[in-house]
């Protein structure tokens, strides 16, 4: 049986962002944070508020910041789509909510992918983040993901956004915002929090009509 939509915020009148006149994000306490909006990116190093999403920064692709990002999404996105084949029998990977997460190592390099497997599994813990982590540590022989990027096609939830953040992981971007769950900048704000003693940077909304559309279809 597929689990409850992720929520009417999914659903994107006009094309835009749910999370639109929205509320400052959780982490009001750091005065560093008080201007920066849901989805801003922010580099996880207090007193610094990061560049905005639309610059190009040249990177060793020589591909801009935003172009790079939305590269390394379509491969998420191709991760949700195309995950194992239908089982026969009810309660395996078809009925799992279709996100995808992908590991890239500092220079490019994919090192691992991960999709949601709880019900293929009987995992509760199998979300397409901890599945990618799981395994890029496994590829580098080390915990710490250091300077590493995960892309994944919707806001982390509160479990994913403390693994994140548990990894060391340099920089997390994501697709569709999910505001009932969402602890990127949604309900709660994990990943930028300064009591915690790793913050990654942080990039929302890559491709999000995209990845809602996914869902919404999903859901159907």
């Amino acid at each position: 049986m597929r689990s409850e939509p992720p929520s009417g915020g999914i659903e994107l009148p006009g094309g835009g962002s749910p999370l639109a006149g929205a509320a400052e994000p959780a982490d009001a306490t750091d005065p560093a944070l008080g201007t920066v909006r849901p989805g801003q990116p922010t580099p996880g190093a207090a007193r610094r508020v990061g560049p905005g999403a639309d610059e190009g920064f040249a990177a060793w692709t020589g591909t801009g910041r935003q172009q790079r990002h939305e590269l390394w999404m379509r491969r998420a996105v191709e991760v949700a789509v195309t995950g194992p084949e239908p089982p026969a029998e009810p309660g395996g990977a078809a009925d799992d909510v279709p996100v995808g997460a992908v590991v890239y190592a500092p220079d490019g390099t994919e090192l691992a992918i991960g999709r949601n497997e709880r019900e293929l599994t009987g995992d509760p813990t199998a979300h397409a983040e901890v599945l990618a982590l799981r395994r890029a540590a496994e590829r580098l022989g080390r915990w710490r993901l250091d300077d590493c990027t995960l892309v994944v096609t919707l806001e982390p939830c509160t479990m994913c956004a403390g693994a994140l953040v548990l990894a060391r992981i340099g920089t997390v971007v994501f697709g569709a915002w999910e505001p009932k769950t969402g602890a990127a900048g949604s309900l709660w704000d994990v990943l930028r929090d300064r009591r915690l003693n790793h913050r990654p940077e942080v990039y929302g909304g890559v491709l999000e009509v995209e990845n809602a559309a996914i869902l919404r279809a999903f859901f159907r």
